[in-house]
C-alpha cells in the first residue's frame, strides 16, 4: 500500500474501451490501453495495447505487448512483442523484438546493441589488406 508521498508502481493503469484521450500520459507502473490515445505515452513499466486499443503518437517504455493498432514512434528498453492481431505503423527502437505470425508492421526498426563478431565498414578502415 502506498503512503502519502509514495507511488504504488505495482498498480496497473487501465484505459478502457470507449475512452478517448488526447494528450500526454506519464506513469510509473504498467498501463493497459483498450481505448484510444492520441499523444505521448511515457511509462516506466510495461505497456499493453489490447485488440481494441489505438494509439497515435509516441510511446517510450520498458516493455510492450501490442495486440491493437498503433501509429507511433516507439522506443522500448527491453522487449517489444507484436501479437498476431497487431497493426503497427511507424518507427521501432528496441533491444529485443518478438513478432507473432499474422502481425502487421510497416516502418523502420532499430534493434539492440552491436552484435559480436560483425564488423562495420568503419571498423575495417585502415585494416584493408593488399595482395
Amino acid at each position: 500500500m502506498a503512503r502519502n508521498n509514495e507511488t504504488d508502481t505495482s498498480a496497473i493503469n487501465i484505459i478502457r474501451q470507449g475512452t478517448d484521450i488526447v494528450g500526454d500520459i506519464t506513469c510509473k507502473g504498467d498501463i493497459r490501453i483498450d481505448g484510444k490515445l492520441k499523444g505521448t505515452l511515457n511509462c516506466d513499466g510495461k505497456v499493453v495495447v489490447g485488440e481494441g486499443g489505438l494509439i497515435e503518437g509516441t510511446i517510450t517504455c520498458k516493455n510492450a505487448d501490442i495486440s491493437g493498432s498503433v501509429k507511433v514512434s516507439i522506443s522500448v528498453k527491453e522487449l517489444l512483442t507484436l501479437k498476431s492481431t497487431s497493426n503497427l505503423v511507424g518507427d521501432i527502437n528496441t533491444n529485443k523484438l518478438q513478432i507473432e505470425p499474422g502481425a502487421n508492421f510497416s516502418g523502420n526498426c532499430k534493434m539492440g546493441a552491436v552484435v559480436k563478431g560483425i564488423e562495420s565498414s568503419n571498423d575495417r578502415k585502415g585494416q584493408e589488406k593488399t595482395a
